[in-house]
């Protein structure tokens, strides 16, 4: 079975997939993906996880001004450059996506809009997973993560006034040693929303709540081998030394594999590990 919740059929402003291919009465998992994609997409979505729908519904958000979701809707008066995409509203369509009670599922961006939501409304969440959350703030005291803080702040900040999505796609992938996926539409309109998108790796989260919560968390790392250099220097060792520090701190399990892109790299491995957890909460 696979239905797609049309924006607003699902309670929310957002277009949902649902994943049900027999799936036993029980708790559904709200799967929030990153940057660069959308829900189903088999590049860096959450298209490996399909098989995890025998056994459990899936909710496929495509976060807003990604996929077939609007863009966010600003207040009246508010300037037209502003936020295509934010954690925060993400946040109110997780909460609302949860219904009586989920299991959560986040990659980065999405992780990070993930932990907000569980932070509000913890009695609606079954279990929390992270896959390399863009938290970069709740780690600022590390060395390596207060790096890439000012570089990214920095490379915000002098984002060209002409830049196209083409051109962002493209410095998002070959510009740190990384093949550029073809510039569809669906690429393009989630490279166009990226541009403009509040950074996520500058969220205040409360991790007190998410400490305290009584359900199970885990967070998924790649060990980054095989990466390129320059991805690896840029993005990876913070999020490898983010996921540590949020380990330690929310008290969850902490599952390395191999590569840099767990869930579609090592889909076999992040999914018996998600069945696992579901099966605890």
């Amino acid at each position: 079975m696979n239905d797609a919740l049309e924006a607003g059929s699902s309670g929310t402003g957002v277009h949902v997939t649902v994943w049900d291919d027999g799936a036993p009465p029980g708790p559904p998992a709200v799967l929030v993906h990153g940057i660069l994609t959308w829900g189903t997409d088999e590049r860096y979505g959450f298209a490996a996880q399909r098989p995890l729908a025998r056994r459990h519904r899936l909710l496929l958000m495509d976060r807003r001004g990604f996929g077939r979701s609007p863009g966010l809707v600003r207040p009246p008066g508010e300037e037209r450059d502003g936020p295509t995409s934010d954690y925060a509203t993400d946040a109110d369509d997780i909460v609302q996506l949860l219904g009586d009670g989920a299991h959560l599922v986040g990659h980065a961006y999405g992780g990070v809009s993930a932990m907000l939501a569980a932070a509000r409304r913890p009695d609606l969440v079954r279990s929390l997973t992270l896959v390399q959350p863009g938290a970069l703030r709740p780690a600022e005291g590390h060395p390596v993560v207060a790096a890439a803080l000012k570089r990214a702040r920095a490379s915000a900040a002098a984002l060209p006034a002409d830049l196209t999505p083409e051109d962002f796609l493209r410095a998002s992938t070959e510009g740190i040693g990384l093949e550029m996926p073809e510039p569809t539409p669906e690429r393009l309109r989630a490279a166009a929303t990226c541009m403009r998108e509040r950074p996520c790796w500058d969220a205040e989260i409360p991790l007190a709540p998410l400490a305290a919560a009584p359900w199970p968390k885990l967070l998924v790392s790649g060990d980054w081998a095989g990466a390129p250099a320059l991805y690896k220097e840029y993005a990876g060792d913070a999020l490898v030394a983010c996921a540590e520090h949020l380990a330690t701190e929310l008290g969850a399990e902490h599952l390395v594999v191999p590569g840099y892109y767990p869930h579609t790299q090592q889909p076999e491995q992040v999914n018996a590990a998600l069945a696992a957890l579901w099966s605890r909460g």
